[in-house]
């Protein structure tokens, strides 16, 4: 028997007020967990939503600050009082809560405040480590029920989270696409690869307003499009990308650059996920060939300030050279349609320094 499921979702400035018409045929008691800013911004308004519709509040309770298998722990005895699990902020919050929620067998809701991943729509979680390198993908074929996003919560965040989302979303597209390459694929495969390309479109026809509109705290249609594409979208094409629980379709070189780079603590305590991936992305497209393209995100990366160097992302030399061994071994790119090596690496770095000084030369023209 084949099943997929997908999540529902409420969108608006009212869209907590939903979850008397979705969370009470799952239970009596709800574990509300998130990080500490989304705690601060969302959790009264969803305590009072969800006892307006008579369902019992255990927190709000923080997450611990890292999607790691302590934290989950620590939490344990706190969802075994629940019926449901609701999931408040960003990805490693969610992906906590996803994963408890898929080991104790309880339904969960997702509560996005930041726009930086699909982490609230999708099945699949990321764990870590407590000093924040990967640890291990946890996959699962049950999303959460239902995505309750509030977009006046989400324009307010601070706009460096949709921001990185960006790069995190338009790099499903490339991803998915290269790694399906000249394959006879699976049904629903090929479906996740045909809603990828949803990924990338309203990136480049509504990014560049979107996130001047966030940058003043507006919730505009088309900071409503933007949010829809990288949570909703993003995480409906990685439904269908994970539904053989392998990364094989849903991940690639740009995020084998992401991963490789968490050795280094700088990139966990002061860059996000979206914002290396976007910057893996330029790399994966120029060892790809696809110049057209590399220049499509090349352009949009400089527009919106998403890095187009190692500098940006405060990465040396010396560990672009280290991390070059390890990228190649990555289980991202183990289903590419070709070997990635230290060379196509390499020459692609070179070339991406060159466009880049082509430009610090045409500025001070």
């Amino acid at each position: 028997m084949e099943k997929t499921l997908f999540p529902g979702y409420t969108i608006g400035p009212d869209a907590y007020d939903d979850i008397a018409a979705v969370c009470p045929a799952y239970g009596k008691k709800a574990a509300v967990i998130g990080g500490k800013h989304a705690l601060a911004a969302a959790g009264d308004a969803i305590v009072k939503a969800a006892r307006d519709a008579g369902i019992e509040v255990i927190g709000p309770l923080w997450y611990g600050g890292e999607a790691s298998r302590e934290n989950m722990e620590m939490l344990r005895p706190q969802v075994a009082e629940a019926d449901m699990i609701f999931a408040v902020g960003g990805g490693k919050a969610i992906d906590t809560c996803k994963v408890l929620s898929q080991e104790t067998h309880r339904p969960f809701f997702t509560f996005p405040t930041i726009a930086s991943t699909c982490a609230s729509c999708t099945s699949l979680g990321i764990v870590y480590h407590p000093d924040g390198s990967l640890r291990e993908y946890s996959f699962s074929k049950i999303p959460p029920n239902h995505i309750f996003i509030d977009t006046e919560i989400i324009a307010k965040a601070p706009e460096r989270y949709m921001w990185a989302g960006i790069g995190d979303t338009y790099a499903k597209y490339y991803e998915a696409k290269i790694s399906s390459r000249d394959e006879r694929l699976e049904h629903f495969t090929a479906v996740g690869v045909a809603v990828s390309e949803m990924c990338l479109q309203p990136l480049l026809e509504y990014g560049v307003k979107a996130y001047a509109d966030h940058q003043k705290g507006l919730c505009t249609y088309d900071v409503e499009q933007v949010v829809l594409a990288i949570v909703v979208t993003t995480g409906i094409a990685s439904i269908f990308l994970t539904k053989d629980c392998t990364p094989d379709y849903n991940s690639g070189l740009a995020h084998a650059v992401f991963y490789a780079l968490t050795s280094y603590p700088v990139i966990e305590k002061r860059h996000l996920h979206g914002e290396v991936v976007g910057f893996g992305v330029l790399l994966a497209l120029l060892v790809d060939g696809q110049e057209e393209e590399f220049e499509k995100i090349y352009k949009l990366n400089r527009e919106i300030g998403l890095p187009v160097s190692l500098k940006e992302i405060e990465i040396t030399e010396d560990e672009w050279e280290e991390s070059m061994n390890r990228i190649p071994e990555m289980s991202d790119v183990a289903h590419y349609p070709y070997r990635v090596t230290k060379e196509m690496l390499r020459d692609a770095m070179d070339r991406l320094k060159e466009r880049a000084g082509k430009d610090a030369y045409d500025t001070e023209k």
